[in-house]
């Protein structure tokens, strides 16, 4: 009981920090879960019913690492959450990424940045969750046939409202 509630006091202060949301975890469904052989992550709901992934790693990671992570989770992503003080961070660091590849180029639509966006450095990675189709969480594993199995259950869908 005692480390549960401080896990939640830990996740609220690294989100606070990183990404400057001030959010109140409510359940932790999913703690400290493996996503891949250096790479863990934790799936929680906020006091406002709100469900959260929150991925982080001991090597680099980009946002097309961690959208592939979030798929192969059984989880729907709905908003990746940018670092705080940055609410244009994917786009700018696409954009110098571009830059550098076509220096030439001046007019740069969003079509052209989709790629760059996905090798942009996104470590730790908080993403918001609209739904998870299966209801199930699942987890890296060696052992598992095709290295993941379920580790937990749990059934979210997010109805958008005005």
């Amino acid at each position: 009981m005692i480390d549960t509630i401080f896990d939640d006091f830990a996740m609220e202060r690294l989100i606070k920090d990183r990404f400057g949301l001030h959010i109140e975890v409510e359940n932790i469904i999913a703690g400290h879960i493996p996503v891949s052989h250096t790479v863990s992550a934790a799936v929680f709901l906020t006091d406002k019913k709100h469900l959260y992934a929150y991925i982080a790693a001991q090597s680099s990671l980009t946002l097309g690492d961690v959208k592939k992570f979030v798929r192969q989770m059984g989880l729907k992503a709905e908003t990746y959450v940018p670092p705080k003080g940055h609410p244009n961070y994917f786009d700018d660091i696409a954009r110098q990424k571009f830059n550098a590849v076509f220096p030439g180029r001046i007019q740069v639509s969003s079509d052209d940045l989709i790629y760059y966006r996905t090798l942009v450095p996104y470590n730790p990675a908080l993403v918001q969750i609209s739904e998870i189709p299966s209801g199930e969480i699942r987890q890296f594993d060696t052992d598992a046939h095709g290295n993941w199995r379920v580790a937990a259950r749990f059934a979210y869908r997010r109805i958008r409202t005005s």
